[in-house]
């Protein structure tokens, strides 16, 4: 007999979950289901654009969803086409890998005013996801940006908006995202941490790669640093920013980056959109001109249809929440970790889940897609990707790798 397993959620942890799956229970059947036409979650959307090695994991992914016992349905939403109910009752497990695709917010003053953006709905729009593509910030006028948080995200975020458009000319950058980016006159960025160096959370590649943009120089102040060490050699991350604490004032490169520390946002502050960013500082009030603001603070799990996640994941004992349903990922654990430690984890829980669920004789895709039919949704095969992929592709100007479509009609449009 065969066994019949669902995971809902196409990004790392989800398929690597289906890799796992597809190579030690050969005999049974498994299907990613996504609300998406698209694979691969993060790696296609949350990756910055003009990282393509770090994105190219997702040829890697793509074997995993083409083995013979592997599916793919794409652009079926749990919760709205079809419960989650129906989908645990034509399979004998079900696995949520659903993400984090909620903004953490702050909870100060000000945070809805226009020019205040969370780094999903940022990095969602320049990177074409259909949920924010067309979401587009004002940037006409935007000289001086905060970028909050002290992660490898808020180094996304300020290196995109930093870099030019010759910088982005191999990246995935949405064509109309570049624009608006390039046509901005910036002066300042400015990445906020709210706690100390010593709390940061940047890894060494992506900082130095700040040290090295064509029209934007990293400044940080000395006396943030700590004194020089008298022996034994300097962590790698605060040794680079002791390097960008020398960059000469007379550097020519008219943009700053500017790196400070120890500042807890209060407010957002401006009148008919976003003018001003106060902190408090450990000298008191701190306030930094600001036409747009990005917070990279973190992120949260949304309701996979009745299912709530509760402070930010979904309540369960190592990857368990009940009989038959199983959850991956930052679903299960919060928005923590690389790629890597989804692949670890993703393969200890589908290990687990493979020696823990019987076969009670359900149908799975077949029950699934005959059910969808029937109410006229139009499931996304792993060959249908396969031509979107291909037609991406071929919009591509120069040197980028693909000229992504914003939108699931366009992509739907690409099948027809």
């Amino acid at each position: 007999m065969t066994r019949h397993i669902a995971i809902i959620g196409c990004g790392p942890a989800g398929i690597y979950t289906a890799e796992r799956l597809g190579r030690v229970a050969k005999d049974d059947r498994i299907d990613v289901i996504d609300r998406l036409p698209a694979p691969f979650g993060l790696v296609r959307y949350g990756v910055a654009p003009d990282h393509q090695s770090t994105k190219a994991i997702a040829r890697t992914l793509a074997r995993a969803l083409t083995r013979d016992n592997v599916g793919f349905i794409g652009n079926v939403e749990i919760g709205k086409q079809i419960s989650l109910a129906e989908v645990r009752a034509h399979y004998d497990a079900v696995v949520l890998a659903t993400g984090a695709p909620l903004d953490r917010r702050l909870g100060i003053p000000g945070e809805d005013l226009p020019g205040v953006q969370g780094s999903i709905r940022f990095v969602g729009w320049y990177n074409a996801h259909p949920d924010h593509a067309d979401l587009a910030p004002d940037l006409a006028g935007v000289a001086e940006v905060v970028v909050i948080g002290a992660g490898n995200v808020a180094l996304d975020v300020a290196r995109v908006i930093a870099k030019t458009e010759a910088e982005l000319a191999s990246a995935d950058l949405d064509p109309e995202a570049l624009g608006r980016l390039a046509a901005m006159p910036l002066k300042r960025i400015t990445i906020a941490a709210r706690r100390g160096l010593d709390a940061v959370k940047f890894t060494p590649i992506e900082l130095e790669e700040m040290g090295n943009l064509a029209q934007a120089r990293p400044v940080v102040d000395p006396a943030d640093l700590p004194p020089p060490p008298t022996e034994g050699a300097e962590d790698k991350v605060t040794a680079l920013l002791r390097g960008f604490a020398a960059v000469p004032a007379d550097d020519p490169r008219p943009v700053e980056i500017r790196f400070a520390f120890n500042l807890t946002p209060a407010a957002f502050e401006g009148e008919d959109r976003l003018e001003a960013v106060r902190f408090d500082g450990p000298d008191g009030p701190v306030t930094l001109p600001a036409q747009l603001a990005v917070s990279c603070i973190g992120y949260n799990s949304i309701p996979c249809d009745d299912r709530a996640p509760e402070r930010g994941c979904f309540a369960n004992e190592d990857g368990r929440i009940e009989d038959g349903l199983y959850v991956v990922g930052w679903a299960k654990r919060g928005p923590s970790g690389t790629i890597p430690t989804n692949r670890k984890e993703a393969h200890e829980i589908a290990d687990r889940l493979v020696a823990e669920i019987a076969d009670n004789g359900r149908d799975g895709a077949d029950g699934l897609l005959a059910l969808l039919d029937a109410r006229g949704v139009r499931p996304v095969a792993m060959s249908d990707w396969e031509r979107i992929d291909a037609a991406e592709m071929a919009r591509a100007i120069g040197t980028r790798p693909r000229h992504k479509f914003g939108s699931v009609a366009e992509m739907l449009a690409a099948l027809d």
